[in-house]
């Protein structure tokens, strides 16, 4: 008797050993993503109206740019986890590989490319001038010898200004809304930053005390950035592709910015 009583126990103690093998093994295949999709670590800008920024109300970042990577990763079947910081975090995060996405209104260039991996094109920019409303001096790049121009550092802005303004007194901030105070307060002439953030901020933040001058300056292309040979890569062009085809991307874009335009030049 006490021989079978010990075999029962020794059968219990291996059923109760697979079983809990088999529990295990469907736990992890949720946390892997096999039923919910894979989560990856977006770096984003603090600071970008209207592309990124943080909803007070909500404590949640809105803006384009996050209904855009939001429905790139509806469409590609992965969950995102947004993380915030300044502009040139995403940069070195992507370079380091730290996260997994960056999206943040970063214009596609040549050098960076030697270093991160980019999407196809998502949006066409450009650079703006804004001045004080009062400002009668500086009515176009033209105009920017001997002054003081404020831009975001670590931007296309200010290498365009140190590559073709070398006359002019470059004045570079973490942030660009502390460029436009300066501008506002009379302490810079000028801010040059990319077109749809400088206009939003004129007609919304302003409070009439600054305005745009010039054309559109040197024609860009924001793209969303990857680590080197990242996988992901191929998922997200894929996404955005089927976006645009199927009118989700215009919806975002016209929530944003209205009815969407097609003839913004566009660089290499």
């Amino acid at each position: 008797m006490k021989g079978n009583k010990l075999g029962w126990i020794l059968l219990s103690l291996v059923l109760s050993v697979l079983l809990v093998g088999c529990g295990t093994s469907d736990s992890e295949g949720a946390e892997d993503g096999e039923s919910g999709g894979d989560t990856y670590t977006v770096a984003t800008d603090n600071n970008f109206v209207p592309f990124e920024f943080l909803d007070e109300d909500t404590g949640e970042m809105e803006g384009f740019d996050m209904d855009l990577i939001r429905a790139i990763a509806d469409e590609a079947g992965f969950e995102v986890d947004i993380e915030a910081m300044k502009f040139d975090g995403v940069v070195t995060g992507m370079q380091s590989a730290k996260y997994d996405i960056g999206i943040a209104g970063m214009t596609i260039t040549e050098e960076r490319k030697e270093n991160i991996d980019f999407s196809d094109p998502y949006y066409d920019a450009g650079l703006m001038l804004a001045v004080h409303s009062d400002n009668t001096e500086i009515e176009s790049e033209d105009d920017l010898a001997g002054k003081t121009v404020a831009t975001r550092s670590g931007t296309t802005s200010e290498s365009y200004l140190q590559e073709n303004h070398p006359d002019a007194e470059v004045e570079t901030f973490p942030g660009i809304v502390e460029a436009y105070m300066d501008l506002q307060a009379g302490r810079v002439d000028a801010v040059m930053y990319d077109v749809p953030n400088v206009q939003y901020y004129v007609a919304n933040d302003a409070e009439g005390e600054l305005k745009t001058v010039g054309d559109i300056l040197q024609g860009e292309q924001y793209g969303i950035a990857f680590p080197k040979d990242s996988e992901l890569v191929e998922d997200v062009n894929e996404a955005l592709a089927t976006l645009i085809d199927n009118g989700t991307y215009d919806d975002i874009y016209e929530e944003w910015f209205g009815e969407r335009k097609y003839d913004t030049e566009s660089s290499e």
